[in-house]
């Protein structure tokens, strides 16, 4: 008799189990869906991408700027001044690129662009701690352009100056208002080189300007400087050529130059002050006002004449209708 209530209670408990297996089961059996792959462009179809020359893949707008304030400024440059580069290149990118439906050259041409394995190669064992300290800088600026009136600006910059900055005019011939020139005073004190020497061999200046120079011409040379001290039209004797042509054709770093002839030994001999075109912003005279205290806002609001800081905001209405500002890898 004890034995048939053992067995009624196992039988029991048995289907007590079977009951709860049954519910359990299906559950247990039910798979996890696989998250798909975070894409910037379906969370966000607004999202700017640049399509840098060179590069494999379309890059997120904030991505390339970090490339581009790597590849134009010395990481040990005052915070202030890594600020400024970075919004200065972020707002030429946008323009330039008319907010990433064209393509953007990685060299001087546009401006500088280092990938990360670039700047790893670049900075060693220091990489880490430098691309930590560069994409939180990059990030207290994000979105911030430079605008005159209500249109970003084209923000060209440079290395060094003379002392004073080039207007838009006499480089180019076309009169900006924001591209005026104004004084860089202290970069002699942080660029580790501000004036140049070259000697060149006559025949070497002669393959250059594809001419045909003799000392005499050298004599009567003339070179014309405008108000900045840059050199705006060289003339000699069945010659003349504008100073920016000239420094192209001969490689030279500016404008800012003289030169001399040794008759003897047959070279020219030129120096130069400054280094780059000269419109714009001074990148060592950024680092110099920034030791000095002055602000990104402050320094690029002084080297872009009646310019002022301001928040990028994408045309969502424009950008719903254009897939290329989501993905112009297409």
């Amino acid at each position: 008799m004890g034995g048939c209530n053992i067995q009624s209670n196992m039988d029991k408990l048995l289907a007590v189990l079977f009951i709860v297996l049954l519910f359990f089961i299906p559950i247990l059996m039910k798979t996890t869906p696989v998250e798909p792959e975070k894409n910037v462009a379906m969370e966000d179809p607004c999202a700017i991408y640049i399509t840098v020359e060179g590069v494999d893949k379309p890059l997120p707008l904030e991505e390339y700027v970090i490339g581009v304030v790597a590849g134009e400024m010395p990481i040990d440059f005052h915070d202030e001044a890594l600020r400024a580069q970075a919004i200065a290149a972020r707002t030429y990118v946008l323009r330039n690129t008319d907010g990433g439906k064209k393509p953007i050259e990685a060299t001087v041409s546009a401006q500088v662009y280092k990938t990360a394995a670039e700047r790893k190669e670049r900075w060693g064992k220091k990489f880490k701690q430098n691309e930590k300290k560069l994409r939180e800088i990059v990030e207290t600026t994000a979105g911030d352009t430079i605008v005159y009136g209500d249109e970003m600006i084209t923000a060209m910059f440079f290395s060094t100056s003379n002392g004073k900055t080039e207007t838009a005019q006499n480089y180019s011939g076309n009169p900006i208002p924001y591209l005026q020139s104004v004084e860089s005073p202290g970069e002699e004190v942080v660029a580790a080189e501000v004036e140049r020497r070259i000697e060149m061999p006559i025949m070497k200046w002669n393959e250059a300007l594809e001419s045909d120079w003799k000392a005499d011409r050298f004599k009567s040379l003339k070179l014309v400087r405008n108000q900045t001290g840059r050199v705006q039209k060289a003339v000699s004797t069945e010659f003349e050529m504008n100073g920016r042509e000239m420094r192209e054709a001969l490689g030279l770093a500016s404008t800012d130059f003289n030169i001399a002839y040794d008759v003897t030994n047959e070279i020219v001999i030129i120096t130069t002050k400054g280094y780059g075109h000269g419109v714009g912003m001074s990148q060592y005279g950024a680092e110099a006002f920034a030791q000095k205290g002055w602000t990104a806002e402050n320094i690029l609001t002084y080297y872009y004449s009646g310019t002022a800081i301001k928040k990028f905001e994408v045309d969502e209405s424009e950008c719903l209708k254009t897939p290329t500002l989501a993905n112009n890898s297409k």
